[in-house]
Formats: C-alpha cells, sequence, structure tokens
C-alpha cells in the first residue's frame, strides 16, 4: 500500500485551470505599424505584466525623446539655439576680420557710437560756415543749413539700416557696402577715391590747422618779449604729427572711444566760446550784411562756394559703417538700435553748436570773416587786445586737442586699408611692428601733403563738392538696391530724387569750385606754409 502511494505522489501534479492571462493590447495603430518593435521573446518567457497606470498626457511641444539620457541634449540644443542668436543669427563674419583695426574689436556700444559721431560731425570745419552766409546772404544760407541738416540724418539714418539689411552679412565699411551695391570694379571707381580723399584730405587739413594753431598759442605763452627762437610753421606742421602719431599707435577703432570724447567735448567746448566771445564783444567796426554787387558769373560762383562750404560742414559719413562695425550685433538686440541713439543724442549736440557758430559768428564779422580758419582767425585778428590772453589761449588749445583726437578718427580707415593688403596677402594678423610702420609711414604722407599743400583749409568748398556723394547722393542708390522697394512708392521716388539730385550737386560744386579758384585766385604758395 505504501508503494502505491509513493508511486501516486511522484507524478506530476496536474495542472489546474488558472484565470486566462489578459494579452497584452496595443493600439490599433500600433499593431499593424511598421515602427513597432516587438523583440524576439523565447515562448517560455514571463508575458510581461501589462501598465495599468495611465500614462502622463503629452502636450503639443513636449518631444518624445524626454528621457533621462535625452534630458542633458535638450539642455545643450536650447543652449546653442540662444548662442547662435547673440552671435548674430547666423551672420557670416569674415575672420580676418578680427585682424583690423576697425572690427577687430565689437565690444562697443551707444555710448562709444555718440563720442565717435561727434568727434567726426564736428570739428574746424565749423569755424569756416560764417564764410557760407557772406556768399549766400542770412537767408538762403540759413535755408541751405537747414535743409543740408535734414538731408544728411536722413542718409545716416539709411546707412544705419543698412548695416544689416541683408539677413547673415554685415557690411562693416563704405567700400564693402558700395562694392556690394554697384560691383567690385563700379563700386571701387565710385568711392575709393571720394573716401580716400576725405581721410588723406582731412587728416592732412588737420595737419595745418593744429600745426598753425601751436604756433600761435606758443606766441600767446611766450608773449612778445620772448626771447627764444620761433619755430616756422613747418618745424610747428612736424611737432603736430609726432603727437599724432604716437597716439596712432593704439590699435582699434574701439580703443581709441575715449580720445573721441576728448574730441568731441573739446570741440563743443570752443565752438560755444567761440560765438559766445564774439556776440559777447559786439559787432566789428565797419561790419556789413549786404552781398557785393557782382556780374552774374561771380554771383553764380559765390552761391556754389557757399553750398559747397555746407556740404564740407557735414561729412562724417565715411565713417558711419565702421563705427556701427565695432558693436555686437544678434537678432534680438540689433546693433543699429544702440547705433541710431548713439547719432541722434551726438547731431542734436553738432546742431546746437553749427548754427550759434554760423548765425553768432556772421553777426558778429559781417563779411569780414576770414576765409581761412574762419572765426578763429576772426577771433584773433579782432579781439587779440581785448580778450584776456589765458581765454584766447585756451581757445586755440582746445582748438588743438581737437585736431589731434580727429586726426585719430579719420586716419583709422586708411590704417584699416594698409593692413588689409598684408593680411589678404600673407593670411595671418600684422604683426605689431609692421602696424606701427604703417601708421608712421601714413603720417609722414600727410606731413608732406600738408607741406605742399598749406592752402588746404582754404579750399573747403571743393573739399565739400567731391565729398557731397558720399554723403547725399550714394546713401539713397543704396538703400534702392539693397531694400528694393516697390517702384513707384514713395520711398522709392524720394530716393530716386534725393540720389539724383546729390550727385548733380556734387558735379555742379565741384566745377564751380574749380572755376572760382582759377578766376578769382587763391594764395597757392606750394611749399611755402605762411
Amino acid at each position: 500500500m505504501s508503494t502505491e502511494v509513493n508511486e501516486i505522489n511522484s507524478l506530476p501534479a496536474t495542472p489546474r485551470p488558472e484565470a486566462a492571462t489578459p494579452p497584452v493590447s496595443a493600439p490599433p495603430s500600433q499593431i499593424h505599424s511598421p515602427y513597432v518593435i516587438r523583440s524576439p521573446r523565447p515562448q517560455s518567457a514571463t508575458p510581461r505584466t501589462p501598465r495599468t497606470a495611465p500614462r502622463t498626457p503629452r502636450t503639443p511641444r513636449t518631444p518624445r525623446f524626454m528621457t533621462p539620457l535625452a534630458s542633458p541634449i535638450r539642455h545643450v540644443i536650447v543652449s546653442m539655439k540662444g548662442h547662435l542668436e547673440q552671435l548674430g543669427h547666423l551672420t557670416k563674419l569674415d575672420p580676418k576680420d578680427a585682424w583690423l583695426p576697425i572690427t577687430e574689436s565689437r565690444s562697443g556700444n551707444s555710448y562709444y557710437a555718440a563720442f565717435h559721431t561727434l568727434s567726426s560731425g564736428i570739428g574746424f570745419q565749423a569755424l569756416v560756415l560764417p564764410v557760407a552766409f557772406t556768399y549766400l546772404g542770412w537767408t538762403w544760407a540759413t535755408i541751405s543749413l537747414t535743409v543740408a541738416f535734414i538731408w544728411q540724418m536722413y542718409t545716416l539714418w539709411l546707412l544705419v539700416q543698412m548695416h544689416e539689411a541683408v539677413p547673415g552679412i554685415r557690411y562693416s565699411r563704405y567700400m564693402h557696402l558700395a562694392m556690394s551695391v554697384f560691383g567690385p570694379k563700379l563700386g571701387k571707381f565710385l568711392t575709393l577715391f571720394p573716401i580716400i580723399y576725405l581721410s588723406a584730405g582731412i587728416c592732412s587739413a588737420l595737419i595745418i590747422v593744429g600745426g598753425s594753431c601751436m604756433k600761435l598759442f606758443f606766441q600767446l605763452v611766450c608773449g612778445t618779449g620772448c626771447s627764444s627762437q620761433p619755430l616756422t610753421s613747418i618745424e610747428w606742421y612736424l611737432v603736430f604729427i609726432c603727437l599724432a602719431a604716437v597716439l596712432a599707435q593704439l590699435p582699434n577703432l574701439n580703443s581709441i572711444a575715449g580720445i573721441s570724447l576728448i574730441g568731441g567735448t573739446t570741440a563743443v567746448v570752443y565752438c560755444t566760446l567761440i560765438w559766445v566771445l564774439s556776440v559777447s564783444k559786439g559787432q566789428v567796426a565797419g561790419v556789413s550784411y549786404d552781398l557785393v554787387a557782382k556780374s552774374d558769373l561771380d554771383r553764380v560762383l559765390d552761391i556754389l562756394n557757399g553750398l559747397g562750404i555746407i556740404a564740407f560742414a557735414f561729412r562724417g559719413h565715411n565713417l558711419v559703417l565702421e563705427i556701427q562695425s565695432t558693436m555686437p550685433s544678434s537678432l534680438k538686440h540689433p546693433s543699429s538700435v544702440p547705433m541710431w541713439k548713439g547719432v541722434k543724442v551726438a547731431y542734436v549736440i553738432v546742431a546746437c553748436c553749427l548754427y550759434p557758430m554760423a548765425i553768432g559768428g556772421f553777426w558778429a564779422y559781417g563779411n569780414k570773416v576770414p576765409s581761412s580758419n574762419g572765426l578763429l582767425s576772426a577771433l584773433y585778428q579782432f579781439h587779440m587786445t581785448d580778450l584776456p590772453r589765458p581765454v584766447l589761449g585756451l581757445t586755440i588749445f582746445l582748438v588743438i586737442i581737437n585736431c589731434l583726437a580727429s586726426f585719430q578718427l579719420y586716419a583709422m580707415p586708411i590704417f584699416d586699408q594698409m593692413e588689409a593688403g598684408y593680411v589678404d596677402k600673407h593670411n595671418k594678423p600684422c604683426p605689431k611692428w609692421l602696424r606701427s610702420g604703417f601708421r608712421i609711414l601714413f603720417s609722414g604722407i600727410g606731413f608732406l601733403i600738408a607741406v605742399a599743400f598749406p592752402f588746404l583749409s582754404s579750399i573747403a568748398a571743393l573739399m565739400g563738392g567731391i565729398a557731397l556723394p558720399v554723403t547725399l547722393g550714394y546713401p539713397s542708390f543704396m538703400w534702392i538696391s539693397v531694400t528694393k522697394p516697390k517702384q513707384k512708392n514713395a520711398s522709392w521716388y524720394l530716393n530716386w530724387v534725393l540720389g539724383s539730385l546729390g550727385m548733380g550737386l556734387s558735379v555742379v560744386l565741384t566745377i564751380g569750385a574749380l572755376w572760382s579758384l582759377i578766376k578769382q585766385g587763391v594764395d597757392l604758395h606750394f611749399f611755402k606754409a605762411a
């Protein structure tokens, strides 16, 4: 009996019927979907227990890869997106720009923009504005000055907006924008001479004005009983250019922001001093505001000379894009916003200096305003004895400081061009010793031009006519080409009219200034500085 019991217990147990395990179900969209991955699990494997907890509802913005591994990836992608926006929305920057003086540093701001714009917008050219009133008279000179101011503010706005008008490109130089719009050959032909003429010509004129003021300042300080041997005008030019060459060793455009601040401040102070002193002393004896009776041809030449002087007062557009290129830019914070803010502040100050200088100076001196150095020469000539010597000396000293500061700003595009030739040829940054050599070389060339043509400060009308397209002509045509406004709408008509008028005025003023020099004559004392 026991044997039978053992045999019965050793038999395998009869499987008991159990509740059927519910099959794992999937949504119909996944049963027949080719993207459902089925693991090759053996048949004997224990079936997976179905997940009964409800799934977390997904929002349309929730990515499908929200796993512990994907969270860092998503964080990196978001960070990279923000970094790209801060870099400038995938702006294509030329790596060589980091080696050139204008774009070497991109840490500028609206304050730097205001400093540079103020220093380039006001200076010794404001001193000769009353001369334009002697040619045009009260009414037409004031109207012409106002129209020119509004016109150049509009073209300034166009240039600021065109700096990044094409997505992914920054036009960091006036020449770059011109060559992109007009083509490499035509753009270089149209803009190279006016820009170099503006930079090199103004730098040479600054040497003449600064050296002459140094001579006057020394005479004031030394007095009539000075026993020392005075330097000649050419020797004072050499002293000025040596100081300018030392300051020119600052590496890039952002590094001279403090110099521009000093230059703009000194210009505002000496402009205010000159017109206040002139007006406070009253009208000089025998002052006259009547236009001198001349022939019709001479009258036309006078009008053209007056307009050319006013045009010369508003130079500096060749530096706008260069100044803006020193600023960082991104999709959320484009450089046009701080740049335009700085320009507006600077030109409010410029207007507050130019109008009193022109109107007050003409009221005080009338037709007796000297054509060379304008109000500064008039102040020295008519009020040498009745003004305190320290006040007169301070005014002249401020002019010297302003000329030294303006030289750095206007010479920077030339420095940039000189180094760009080396960078393009050797594909590496310019060594420090060569950079210093380039700047000393340009200073020497400017000195030779000043010595050879010491009358440059007396031909403001010619300089204004040649530089007029850069200021009032080209920006309108560039705007049409870059932004492509609808034909025959208000913007299209306005820019075509202003551009054509600016080019026509440039031709007429240049011819008129040359004809006036030939007919009326100017003291062309080559290599004979006064």
